[in-house]
């Protein structure tokens, strides 16, 4: 096996009966380095392998909802929550009319002793229907100081006028 692994990334191995002073000879094998395209390629192998197993950083989509109520009072970071991921799967009244969600980015009046006791978000996130609340980073996973709002909403592009020429001042 290890002469494979050093053949692979330029090194050999040749056969010798004669015992070295340096530790460059085992089992009757005499270990030569690998040379500088061989180092370089297995470093390649390590920063791409890194890449693909390093977590990613959080990242919102059109639609996410921040929710930071009491996340930056508690220390925490604030919530983000994947509206079009649930709305894929559920219909509005689910969470709008049965959990009693209100249509506005922070009228809720949302907090953990709530969501332990299985309302908003505990009524699935209990462990049987969706994850628990016991690994906090997969819902509180946004910037801290981040306000509350509807990520790239487009309540927020009527706010501002696109076209300066067809504004009022």
């Amino acid at each position: 096996m290890q002469s494979l692994i050093l053949k692979a990334f330029g090194g050999t191995t040749s056969h010798s009966t004669r015992l070295s002073k340096d530790d460059t000879q085992v089992a009757g094998y005499v270990r030569a380095q690998p040379n500088r395209i061989g180092r370089m390629l297995f470093a390649c192998a390590v920063i791409i392998v890194a890449f693909l197993f390093a977590p990613a950083p959080a990242k919102a989509e059109y639609g996410d909802v921040v929710i930071n109520n009491y996340s930056d009072t508690a220390g925490m970071r604030p919530v983000v929550f994947p509206h079009w991921f649930h709305r894929i799967r559920f219909r509005c009244k689910v969470c709008h009319a049965d959990l009693g969600f209100k249509f506005k980015a922070g009228g809720n009046d949302i907090n953990m002793y709530k969501i332990i006791e299985g309302k908003f978000c505990g009524a699935c996130h209990n462990g049987k229907v969706a994850w628990s609340v016991k690994n906090c980073i997969l819902c509180h996973s946004g910037k801290p100081g981040t306000p509350i709002q509807i990520h790239e909403s487009t309540m927020q592009e009527l706010a501002v006028p696109t076209n300066p020429l067809t504004s009022k001042k």
